[in-house]
C-alpha cells in the first residue's frame, strides 16, 4: 500500500501450483490431491519459467504463495537471504533470520530479501527433488545398471526408433531427445553453456548482472565466467596418493569383554 515502506529495487512474486496431466491428455485430473506430475510456478514449468533478472547491488525481494497440497522448501544458491515477511506480517529487521531455504506450507505466503552483490547465475528451486521434474510416472521400473542393448534391438524391430533409458540414473534424461506424446514435456530439460541443466518443474535462475537499467528484465543469457574460475576435469599425470595420518596412541591398554545373554543358560 505504501511504495516507500521497506522499498526494494526488484520485487518478484509467484504462486506455486500443481497439475496431474497424463501424457497425451488435454484435461488435468481435477480430483487428484496427492500424486501430481507437473509442479509449477505461475502455471509454468522449467525451462518455461523466466529467470529472475537483477542488477548488481540491487535490493531484491522474492515472494511466493503455495496453492498446492504439499509444502515446498524454496532454496536459492549463492546467497544467504533474510526472511522478511510471513502470513503474520512483516518481520522486524532486527528479528529477521538468515536462511538459504525457506519452507512454505499449504496456503502460506513467504518473502525473503537479499542484496545482489555476487555476479552470476544462481539456481532457485524447490528442494524436493521430484518437484524439479516434469511429467513423472509413478510406476516406472528401476533399470539402473541393466544392460538393455540386446533388448532394445528386439523392441526396435516392433517399435522403430525405440530408445531405452534409465540404465545410468535420471541424469541421462537431460541430454536425450526423443518423440513425445502430444501435450507433454520431457522429464528434465533445458540447456546452458555447460550442457543439459537436467531440471524441470519448480526451478529457475537468478541472473545477477552489472549495468542493468532499472526496468530491464530481459534475459541476459548465460553468465560469462572470468577465465580461470570454472572447474574442469583434470586429465594430466596421475597424482600420487595423499599422505595418510595415523591416530595418536591413547595409552590405554586394550580390554576384552564377554557379554552373556541372561535368557540363555550358561
Amino acid at each position: 500500500k505504501d511504495p516507500a515502506f521497506r522499498r526494494v529495487d526488484r520485487d518478484f512474486v509467484f504462486l506455486l501450483n500443481a497439475f496431474d496431466i497424463e501424457p497425451g491428455s488435454y484435461v488435468p485430473r481435477v480430483a487428484e490431491m496427492t500424486e501430481f506430475n507437473m509442479w509449477c510456478w505461475n502455471s509454468r514449468v522449467f525451462p518455461g519459467i523466466d529467470p529472475f533478472v537483477v542488477g548488481k547491488n540491487d535490493k531484491v525481494r522474492i515472494r511466493f504463495g503455495n496453492l498446492t497440497m504439499t509444502n515446498h522448501p524454496i532454496h536459492m544458491h549463492g546467497y544467504e537471504f533474510k526472511v522478511s515477511c510471513t502470513d503474520g506480517g512483516w518481520v522486524d529487521p532486527a528479528a529477521a533470520w538468515d536462511e538459504v531455504s525457506i519452507d512454505v506450507a499449504v496456503g502460506q505466503m513467504r518473502a525473503f530479501d537479499f542484496v545482489a552483490d555476487d555476479l552470476g547465475d544462481w539456481a532457485i528451486h524447490c528442494h524436493k527433488s521430484h518437484h524439479t521434474m516434469n511429467a513423472m510416472g509413478h510406476s516406472v521400473k528401476n533399470y539402473i545398471g541393466v544392460n538393455k542393448k540386446d533388448l532394445a534391438k528386439r523392441i526396435a524391430r516392433i517399435a522403430p526408433g525405440y530408445m531405452p533409458m534409465g540404465s545410468n540414473g535420471m541424469g541421462e534424461m537431460g541430454s536425450m531427445e526423443m518423440p513425445l506424446p502430444e501435450n507433454t514435456l520431457p522429464m528434465m530439460t533445458g540447456f546452458a553453456q555447460f550442457g543439459p541443466v537436467e531440471m524441470g518443474g519448480m526451478f529457475s535462475v537468478v541472473k545477477v548482472r552489472e549495468g542493468l537499467a532499472r526496468n530491464d528484465y530481459k534475459d541476459p543469457g548465460w553468465f560469462k565466467h572470468p577465465e580461470g574460475t570454472v572447474a574442469f576435469e583434470y586429465k594430466g599425470q596421475k597424482l600420487a596418493e595423499a599422505a595418510r595420518g595415523t591416530s595418536p596412541d591413547s595409552g590405554i591398554e586394550p580390554s576384552e569383554w564377554r557379554v552373556k545373554d541372561p535368557r540363555k543358560p550358561s
